[in-house]
């Protein structure tokens, strides 16, 4: 066996690897560069699902980054058990051809009780006082206290928010780093986030100084873990999940529902609605530029369906025979799934006057909104002086006073200039797949359900 890095670089495409990646530009030029063929919908959870364990959706059952869960009636987003994606792992084959393979997973999702040797996650601490404190889960535990020693905390508010910059990307890298120096993993997996901000802010353009500075800051961190891998015999891949195209608004698809009456709230303190998926007629999670419509009562989903393919944005609609088709035919997916057209991206909102939002709503808090918000990753414009009303309140949340992080718009949604989840239609803004054995790469696209046998085959070949 070889040992083997692959490095998970968020949002890199062709476009982007170029006088601003100098060691991504290096390691493609003396390996290969291939595009990534990847599924739909094209988001963190779901990708990373099927690169492990070679599997469409239907196969590995994570058809979003959250779903509807029936039995319970209601949506759940970024979970973290291993245990709800079916299907064998890139490392669990690998062992079954060696058992003496080893495999340290560094930060792709679903790493909490995963059958991996070694791995760290996410995981903030949230005491009764309300508070969110940053920290992160590690198997086995006292790899958790090893990295916190070395690194210092892990900076969660660095990893997603209005805060975010190389901050949360290096401490994976050196996390990573120390792993592979400390446990000398056969498999060693990392996920290193950085391009995913600016490129939802700003949109994938390289003519903006701050998308520069962001790829090579970016490069510089794989630079360290490639040069690593390098003087320790390993081969390197650089694999992303899908590429990021530029978006000009959202598409109100809850609202659409609610204003036909198929969507159903429940009234809490000061009137404030919140979702009440289990009795309504329809509702959608919306995911990025994909949206799992959910339509409880079977007799009206082509009622439902005329609604949602009226609304500007929508590209098309995936019934069942669609679903299978894209591969996304599962229990776990919505009696319908709307794709966005490129230039758009569904928002969660369902409710009709912002003073009925629900308190989450101006937050960043990705448990609770039954969708994805990319808002998060700004301050509202409209605060005056807004780093010091972040301060402020995270001040009287040190002291132990309860106080809401209310600091997200609820109006702004085209500040968001970048998003994904539909299949990118030029691959030169796709996601990609680098090797610094070019011999082992095919000669057109890496499907993402071929990604796991790559992988085996750079380790065994």
């Amino acid at each position: 066996m070889k040992p083997c890095l692959v490095i998970l670089a968020v949002g890199l495409s062709p476009a982007l690897v170029g006088e601003h990646t100098p060691n991504l530009r290096r390691l493609a030029d003396r390996g290969g560069q291939r595009p990534l063929d990847t599924v739909a919908p094209a988001v963190t959870c779901t990708v990373q699902s099927t690169l492990l364990t070679g599997l469409p959706p239907s196969g590995h059952g994570i058809v979003a980054n959250g779903w509807y869960f029936r039995d319970l009636s209601e949506i759940w987003l970024w979970r973290q058990s291993n245990r709800l994606v079916a299907g064998e792992k890139v490392w669990e084959a690998g062992r079954r051809r060696d058992p003496s393979f080893t495999c340290a997973k560094m930060f792709w999702w679903y790493n909490m009780y995963a059958s991996a040797d070694w791995s760290a996650t996410p995981r903030p601490m949230y005491p009764a006082d309300g508070r969110k404190i940053p920290d992160h889960y590690a198997h086995p535990y006292a790899l958790h206290d090893e990295l916190d020693a070395k690194l210092g905390p892990f900076p969660l508010f660095k990893f997603w928010g209005p805060m975010t910059d190389i901050s949360s990307t290096a401490w994976i890298a050196d996390a990573t780093l120390h792993v592979m120096q400390t446990r000398d993993p056969t498999l060693t997996l990392t996920y290193l986030p950085h391009l995913d901000y600016n490129l939802q802010r700003l949109g994938p353009d390289l003519a903006h100084s701050r998308v520069q500075a962001d790829l090579r800051e970016l490069d510089a961190e794989c630079g360290k873990l490639i040069d690593f891998a390098d003087a320790t015999g390993r081969d390197v891949i650089v694999v992303s999940e899908y590429g990021i195209t530029p978006v000009t608004d959202a598409i109100p698809i809850n609202r659409a529902l609610r204003e036909a009456g198929l969507i159903q709230v429940r009234p809490e303190e000061f009137g404030r609605e919140i979702l009440d998926p289990g009795a309504s007629v329809a509702f959608a999670l919306a995911d990025h530029q994909v949206a799992h419509v959910y339509v409880n009562d079977p007799s009206r989903i082509a009622e439902v369906r005329t609604i949602v393919e009226r609304l500007d944005g929508v590209e098309t609609v995936l019934d069942e025979a669609g679903k299978r088709a894209a591969g996304l035919d599962h229990e776990r997916s919505g009696e319908l799934v709307a794709i966005s057209r490129a230039d758009r991206w569904f928002s969660y909102y369902y409710w009709l006057d912002d003073r009925l939002a629900p308190d989450f709503a101006r937050t960043v808090d990705i448990h609770r909104k039954p969708g994805y918000d990319p808002v998060e990753l700004f301050v509202d414009p409209e605060l005056r002086l807004p780093m010091l009303a972040t301060a402020w309140r995270l001040a009287k949340r040190k002291f132990g006073l309860r106080t809401l992080m209310d600091v997200i718009s609820l109006k702004d949604v085209q500040l968001v200039k970048g998003s994904h989840g539909r299949i990118t239609g030029d691959p030169a803004h796709g996601p990609l797949v680098i090797s610094s054995r070019g011999d082992l790469l095919p000669a057109g696209k890496v499907g993402a359900t071929a990604f796991k046998q790559l992988v085996l085959a750079h380790v065994f070949a």
